[in-house]
């Protein structure tokens, strides 16, 4: 269903089109997507500039690999603050984010305050990093690392099948209202 509160550009079908395209095969070059939907290249490269201007489309991230850079545990630690200031939320993201080996940091609503994800060799790293950047903020309370057991990431053929789905959701939808 579309957001009626949604204040970015107009989509047509192909917006839309170019999306489906570049969520089952992201490194494709223009001219492979201009070729595959039978378009001209130029206007496919303009409608990519103007999805990534208004942000539809978001700059690729680099994505490595951390055991193979010697990071072979990947941990979750959950904290919790002292207080819920903006003031202490802020400066401790701030803090956190500039963190060595901290791969994300997510503020979050209930039990736990913040998630920090982080990558480190082994668990006396890990001990020594959440000691020595985590522990000693003068805004936290307490720590709790889950050990984490198995990890699995959303792949793209899942997110391309889920795009899909709202894609003739929202054709649908566009051939009620036009009528």
């Amino acid at each position: 269903m579309v957001n009626p509160q949604h204040r970015g550009i107009e989509l047509d079908r192909l917006d839309f089109d170019l999306i489906r395209v570049l969520s089952d095969d992201p490194g494709l070059t223009v001219k492979a997507i201009a070729g595959g939907l039978g378009i001209a290249e130029s206007t496919c490269a303009y409608r990519l500039r103007r999805l990534r201007e208004a942000r539809v489309i978001r700059p690729a991230r680099l994505d490595l690999d951390h055991a193979q850079l010697g990071y072979t545990l990947r941990a979750v630690v959950m904290v919790f603050l002292t207080n819920h200031s903006r003031e202490t939320v802020d400066r401790f993201m701030a803090s956190m984010v500039h963190a060595p080996n901290v791969l994300q940091v997510v503020n979050l609503t209930g039990r736990y305050d913040f998630m920090l994800t982080l990558a480190v060799a082994d668990a006396e790293e890990l001990r020594t990093l959440v000691l020595d950047h985590v522990t000693v903020h003068p805004s936290v309370r307490g720590t709790e690392n889950p050990h984490r057991v198995r990890h699995a990431r959303r792949d793209v053929d899942t997110a391309a099948s889920q795009l899909s789905y709202c894609l003739e959701r929202w054709r649908a939808f566009s051939a009620t209202t036009s009528r």
